[in-house]
């Protein structure tokens, strides 16, 4: 059976993007043994590497110095007057991604998969064309990771005078003052880099509170965060239209508004990136409406059985590491014999906002939606750091409990490496910890976590949709 395959197709696997999760999957299968090609048009890596986590990491440490010279005074040390030059960060992110962009390729190299520097589409089933030569080759298997793209409101008047995730890092100059629309994790984060970089910012968001999804402890005492740092929130507003005005923009408001800034940024979704693939053309079923996210099944398969789909094409769960799990689990399905289901439960999340949240877990609405009795223990400090420095800036340790089995639902954190914490106590919600193990559990002392090992006594209880 296996000579038959290396005669009727060019490939046993082919895979249609360059991003974290086809490019694990190809390099993997590579190392098997197994004949892989893989077409990418843009650069490697993907969004993740290219133009989304790892440049807004960056930036975010950027952004974050202001607040540490500030904060250094109280310790004794004497910074001196302090200039930011955009041009050399955002140089010194192009060296960064060029150097990680070369590490994603030596590793295919390495696996012997054949790269292909261009846009691909699906002729047929088995049938892949390579549009910048009009090559055509075949494959047994194909993998759809093309990922997403940014949601640029088409149909709003002025949407082309508006950045979005994708342009903000290379901006010629750092403009004076800017307005995001949005209010989930990319618009927040992108709002406090701009901020902390000096730009006079406005967040607009169509909602009542930012961050819709997470805990609602996070959402309001973030949004109380940026606000006494001077960040402008409005809420219960989008942009009705952008216009030109000189060298300026005028933003119009739902609410009556109209804002003049140097530039305006739409943060308002992800879509995934199904158009233009020839989706259609293999039989690969779509999910109606706009949105056109690959339909799988659990093990990632598409309603073609050969043809697989991982990461942000599907619209399953956006976030880089996932997309990576799948390609994972994919690789076990296909070439291991060993079916392996994605597992999206409990994923940690981070918003590296300032300050930082990391969450793992079921927020308290949810809790109280899913458990007749739930104990929630919350700690709001002002985190040791800050004593000195004179920072206002406060911390928030939460812990979301069911009050009769006493497992562990949920861990919310905000305040500095918040993302760090998640991580590591999303081992424990994933083991199923409960919360007598973290009364056991000895504390780390001086330390902002600790706090989730010595609250011994809830803050408050919760009894069908009661508090008490």
């Amino acid at each position: 059976m296996w000579s038959l395959t290396m005669a009727t197709y060019d490939y046993d696997l082919f895979v249609i993007g360059g991003g974290s999760g086809g490019v694990r999957a190809g390099r993997l299968a590579g190392a098997m043994g197994k004949r892989v090609g893989l077409a990418e048009e843009y650069r490697m890596g993907g969004t993740c590497v290219i133009r989304g986590c790892v440049p807004k990491k960056l930036y975010v440490y950027a952004s974050q110095f202001g607040e540490s010279f500030d904060d250094a005074a109280g310790y004794g040390w004497s910074v001196g007057t302090s200039t930011f030059d955009w041009r050399t960060l955002v140089d010194a992110k192009e060296k960064e991604i060029t150097r990680l962009e070369g590490l994603y390729r030596k590793g295919l190299e390495g696996s012997k998969v054949e790269i292909f520097a261009s846009r691909a589409e699906l002729v047929d089933a088995h049938t892949i064309e390579l549009k910048s030569t009009g090559q055509r080759v075949t494959a047994e298997r194909i993998l759809i990771a093309t990922g997403g793209r940014v949601n640029r409101n088409t149909s709003m008047p002025g949407h082309e005078y508006c950045i979005s995730s994708d342009e903000a890092f290379d901006l010629a100059e750092l403009p004076k003052s800017i307005v995001i629309a949005g209010g989930g994790y990319i618009a927040v984060e992108f709002a406090n880099i701009f901020h902390g970089l000096g730009v006079e910012t406005t967040l607009v968001y169509r909602g009542k509170e930012i961050l819709s999804r997470f805990d609602h402890d996070l959402r309001v005492l973030l949004s109380e965060a940026m606000t006494a740092k001077g960040i402008r929130i409005v809420t219960e507003a989008v942009f009705n239209a952008v216009r030109k005005e000189g060298d300026r923009l005028a933003v119009e408001l739902s609410n009556g508004e109209t804002l003049t800034v140097d530039q305006a940024m739409l943060a308002i979704g992800r879509l995934p990136n199904s158009e233009g693939v020839g989706l259609d053309k293999a039989g690969v079923a779509l999910s109606k409406g706009d949105h056109g996210a690959v339909i799988v099944d659990e093990y990632s398969r598409t309603s073609q059985p050969h043809i697989y789909a991982v990461g942000d094409v599907t619209d399953r769960v956006q976030l880089t590491p996932v997309a990576i799990h799948e390609a994972m689990c994919f690789l076990e399905t296909v070439y291991k014999d060993n079916p392996t289901r994605p597992d999206h439960d409990l994923i940690p999340t981070v918003v590296f906002s300032q300050p930082e949240i990391g969450t793992v877990g079921m927020s308290e609405d949810e809790a109280i939606k899913t458990y007749p009795e739930i104990e929630i223990y919350r700690a709001h400090f002002r985190p040791m750091k800050n004593t000195l420095s004179g920072r206002a800036d406060k911390m928030l340790m939460k812990l979301v409990v069911d009050g009769k089995s006493r497992k562990v639902l949920g861990a919310h954190i905000l305040g500095p490496d918040a993302g760090e914490m998640a991580q590591l106590i999303g081992i424990a919600l994933k083991a199923g910890a409960s919360k007598d193990d973290f009364d056991r559990t000895m504390a780390v002392h001086p330390s902002a976590a600790e706090e989730f090992v010595t609250m011994y006594n809830p803050t408050y209880r919760v009894v069908n949709g009661e508090r008490i």
